[in-house]
């Protein structure tokens, strides 16, 4: 009882660096671009987060300037993918490593360092509940990932610019043909790409684990990419599919702590082997990927 109340009361924090890339992975790709990049970004948003708040800048500031920065680096991605008509998957990994090399470039002084996280805010009532209490029990940067997840579910339900959005992944020639700007609008998703990874960095750094280390972010933006074909490019399977990451790389800890005798490795290598395990069991079901899929994924458009 004790574990599953470990597991309950971290996994919503254990899940929000997954859930906030793959939200802005999975408004890029509904436009039709695949940006591979997002390791990269998470991990320039985190070094750039963690070096204003160890200077004392906030983490309002580090949470706008990670942002800011992955939004930066997603543009020059959209540069060469959109503007220059490259390769979106070469674009993408450039990007990425990138990314990856200047994180490490900033980080390099701050190695080892700490700061402060942020404190914890409850819901009145149900933080009392036994077993499940702790679910109710999280950090400010937690619940607004819960409330971005309700914005974008509603935006694709229900509003023009989320049939926009769709529209110019699924038949851009149309979209084009009736007067919409393709390009600039997955432009727009590929920024808001970038700066959704920029906060999925900085709370890795900043509030999650507050401190930093070279490679921190440790392979989390791919299992955000593969968290959009988990949930079939729909938002409420890769909120259910975070929370599923979050919980399973908890259950290693709370099994370490209960005394199972398993290398350490293995048990940290958890939520990767679950990553290949149910992307396998995804891909075998093609009527399912068919239904929700993107028709235009990754193909380039030339007005």
């Amino acid at each position: 009882m004790i574990a599953v109340e470990f597991i309950l009361s971290g996994m919503l924090a254990a899940a929000t660096p997954f859930l906030l890339a793959a939200l802005g992975e999975l408004v890029g790709e509904r436009a039709g671009v695949l940006n591979l990049g997002v390791e990269g970004l998470m991990a320039l948003g985190a070094a750039i987060a963690f070096i204003i708040v160890y200077h004392g800048g906030g983490h309002v500031l580090a949470f706008a300037g990670a942002g800011l920065a992955g939004a930066l680096l997603a543009l020059l991605f959209a540069f060469a993918a959109l503007g220059l008509q490259a390769n979106q998957v070469a674009a993408g990994l450039a990007i990425g490593i990138l990314g990856q090399g200047l994180s490490a470039l900033f980080g390099k002084t701050y190695e080892s360092l700490t700061v402060k996280g942020l404190p914890k805010l409850s819901v009145p009532g149900l933080s009392d509940l036994p077993v499940v209490g702790g679910l109710f029990v999280q950090d400010p940067v937690v619940w607004l990932s819960l409330a971005a997840t309700l914005a974008i579910w509603a935006t694709f339900a229900f509003t023009k610019t989320g049939l926009l959005l769709r529209a110019v992944g699924e038949n851009p020639k149309a979209a084009h043909s009736i007067g919409y700007p393709v390009i600039a609008i997955r432009v727009a998703a590929v920024a808001f790409g970038g700066l959704m990874a920029g906060f999925a960095g900085a709370y890795a750094a900043t509030v999650y684990t507050p401190l930093w280390a070279d490679g921190m972010i440790a392979g989390r933006g791919w299992i955000a990419l593969a968290l959009v074909v988990f949930g079939t490019w729909l938002t409420a399977r890769i909120f259910w599919g975070a929370c599923l990451f979050g919980a399973v790389s908890l259950a290693g800890l709370a099994a370490q702590a209960g005394g199972v005798e398993l290398p350490s490795q293995l048990l940290a290598s958890m939520p990767y082997l679950v990553t290949i395990v149910v992307l396998g069991i995804i891909s075998s079901n093609r009527r399912l990927l068919k239904l929700n899929g993107v028709a235009s994924l990754g193909e380039p458009f030339k007005p």
